[in-house]
């Protein structure tokens, strides 16, 4: 199995008329509740239109984005799946659902990461 990042830009749902907005939220929590039950569902949200802080490696904190920043993350969703093409499926019908664009990016793997996760959950 392998995650993928599914997310749309922020504003990529601008064009949708807010009397529209409740229909839309259906749809998209219909196919989380589909992606929950499938199993694939790990974690997502949209994300608060607000000024990002950048935190430096000297953890001073300026506000504002990367200079290079062109576009901005507005929702994202993480699914865990076999493949990439099943990832571009659950794409697809977030797609629908939102009624924008989405992008879709493996996560890289990190064994170390899920070692600790493992021996945490033995704690527990």
């Amino acid at each position: 199995m392998a995650r993928y990042l599914i997310s749309f830009n922020d504003g990529a749902m601008d064009h949708i008329p807010a009397e529209e907005l409740p229909e839309v939220g259906k749809a998209a929590h219909a196919v989380l509740q589909e992606a929950v039950d499938a199993g694939v569902w790990v974690f997502g949200g949209g994300l608060q239109r607000q000024q990002a802080s950048i935190v430096a490696t000297d953890g001073s904190v300026t506000d504002g984005l990367y200079p290079e920043t062109k576009e901005v993350i507005g929702g994202f969703v993480v699914v865990d799946v076999a493949t990439r093409e099943e990832a571009l499926g659950w794409a697809a019908k977030f797609a629908a659902g939102c009624r924008c664009a989405q992008e879709v990016r493996e996560i890289m793997a990190d064994p170390e990461m899920e070692e600790m996760l493992r021996r945490a959950d033995r704690r527990g």
